[in-house]
């Protein structure tokens, strides 16, 4: 496999009327790279996505495929290929036949021979070589998406588009899928670029990931970055398995070292009073992971619990305050389960705790190395 290049957005905005679907995005996809595209209906990727394999036209901007600017350029033109939702594999067509495809529609068309060897090299890469006969009714979900990526990476494309190519398969599947799909991007070192609502599926296997919301970029970076300083409350809370417990938080300085006051108790967030940034001039908030704290039956214990949740090997209690804050937090079940109604402090991981300035909801601080810097 030997194709492979950067993906660039300069300024690229497109409108439908009065709606702006997508406003000034500028993107940088590396060549190689696994960067997913990631945000809730309407918000912007799966424009971004079509974007770029040609199908609808930007308004403004400029779309470069390695060097070349390709955003005039019709989808035949733009050495792309597109893994769908729904595969779109011709029912009538076998296994082989379906991988063979786009090269069958070249002009001129390639010697048979060299489209036999082709398509065999991908269907072994695959693990699709003994169903090359059977036709796509005979095969199961996840074959027929192993088809559908062989289809694709048979021409041997600078780019890679695949548009939740998992959503169609049911969870364990899902999970076993996204295992093949890194490993195939490990062995075939392609530029993919790849849309998906499933922030598992984009923590799992990216490079990068990609956020939209409301049309806009509202953060790229490693999932590490993204999971750990998130940019703003909508990263925060839209990346986890369970969003973010957000409380209102009001700054204690002691002795130059920053603390806040919460409805859960005073929390000293072990960093310089001076390690606020940004636009923090009004209220903030407190953002916290329910695995960032833990459960202390000791203290003044100012919060009651609500409602246990267990969730495998994880438990999660949802404790109230006085005033009716709530919030919930990740415990081992091993350790017991606690009475509803009974009274519990909560111990915050300064490292992992952030603040957002209240209004604009933009991150002023994290916790880790130094606590100062609000973005990745």
């Amino acid at each position: 496999m030997t194709g492979m290049s950067t993906v660039t957005f300069r300024k690229v905005a497109k409108r439908y009327g009065p709606v702006t679907a997508l406003e000034a995005l500028d993107l940088h996809v590396e060549a190689g790279e696994f960067v997913s595209l990631l945000g809730p209906s309407g918000s912007g990727k799966t424009t971004t996505l079509n974007l770029l394999a040609g199908l609808i036209d930007a308004d403004e901007g400029t779309i470069l495929i390695g060097d070349r600017d390709v955003t005039h350029l019709p989808p035949e033109r733009r050495d792309l290929a597109m893994v769908f939702q729904n595969y779109a594999l011709y029912p009538h067509l076998t296994v082989f036949e379906n991988i063979a495809f786009p090269l069958e529609s070249r002009k001129p068309v390639p010697d048979a021979r060299e489209i036999r060897a082709r398509v065999e090299r991908v269907a072994e890469t695959l693990g699709i070589g003994a169903l090359m006969a059977r036709y796509p009714k005979e095969i199961s979900g996840g074959q027929q998406q192993r088809v559908a990526l062989g289809r694709a990476m048979v021409r041997d494309p600078r780019v890679f588009l695949l548009d939740e190519p998992l959503s169609n398969l049911d969870a364990r599947l899902r999970i076993r899928m996204r295992r093949d799909l890194k490993a195939l991007h490990a062995s075939l070192g392609s530029t993919i670029v790849y849309v998906t609502h499933d922030q598992s599926e984009a923590m799992t296997l990216s490079s990068r990931i990609a956020i939209f919301d409301k049309g806009r970029l509202q953060q790229l970076g490693t999932p590490a970055a993204i999971y750990d300083r998130p940019v703003n409350l909508f990263v925060a809370n839209f990346v986890g398995d369970r969003e973010t417990n957000v409380l209102a938080a009001e700054p204690v300085a002691t002795d130059g070292r920053l603390a806040v006051r919460t409805a859960f108790g005073l929390v000293d967030l072990d960093r310089p009073a001076s390690a606020v940034r940004g636009p923090a001039s009004g209220p903030l908030r407190l953002g916290v992971r329910p695995e960032a704290m833990r459960l202390d039956p000791a203290g003044d214990a100012p919060a009651a619990v609500v409602l246990t949740e267990l969730a495998g090997a994880d438990l999660y209690v949802t404790l109230r305050a006085a005033g009716g804050e709530e919030l919930v937090v990740r415990a081992d079940p091993r350790d017991g389960v606690p009475a509803i109604g009974q009274g519990l402090t909560v111990r915050l991981d300064p490292a992992r705790v952030h603040l957002f300035d209240a209004e604009s909801g933009v991150a002023v601080s994290h916790g880790g190395s130094d606590g100062s810097s609000p973005n990745p």
